[in-house]
């Protein structure tokens, strides 16, 4: 099975895709999607747009993103959302079901303790995955795990 991990952001939002047989994961590849225009909506026609074009790319069977939180600001906390909701809207074309988690479910199932920081989660990620020769970005690391998660689930 072949899941896209979605790590969603306004200006940064990561992607992981991973192959699992079984207990077993193998990395295929990760990025981010960097939005670099001050308008909003055009941030989000670009994820939107990036999405749709990495599941053509990737043909995964299901998809992954965490649940989003409430920040103290509620400003940051609604284009957070609405990120998200064009992240999904990119894999609507793909027809595959989207899965959501909590992001201390995401690190239970990474590190083993749901307080973890990301930088446990990005070392962990490059254990459970083999990956050596590559460094990732905490939002590459963080879709990947979200990936794991899904796969774990």
């Amino acid at each position: 099975m072949r899941i896209f991990g979605i790590d969603p952001g306004s200006r940064v939002t990561g992607y992981g895709i991973i192959d699992t047989q079984g207990n077993k994961s193998i990395y295929v590849g990760s990025g981010v999607i960097v939005t670099k225009t001050k308008e909003f909506h055009k941030r989000l026609h670009v994820i939107f747009k990036e999405i749709e074009t990495l599941m053509a790319q990737n043909q995964p069977d299901v998809a992954a993103n965490e649940n989003v939180f409430m920040h103290q600001n509620a400003d940051s906390g609604l284009k957070l959302g609405q990120a998200k909701a064009a992240a999904i809207c990119g894999t609507f074309k793909s027809g595959l079901t989207v899965y959501e988690y909590a992001a201390r479910q995401v690190k239970q199932a990474v590190v083993g303790k749901g307080s973890a920081e990301k930088e446990q989660v990005q070392y962990m990620v490059k254990i459970i995955l083999g990956i050596k020769n590559r460094e990732l970005r905490l939002d590459e690391s963080d879709a990947l795990a979200i990936a794991i998660c899904h796969a774990h689930s």
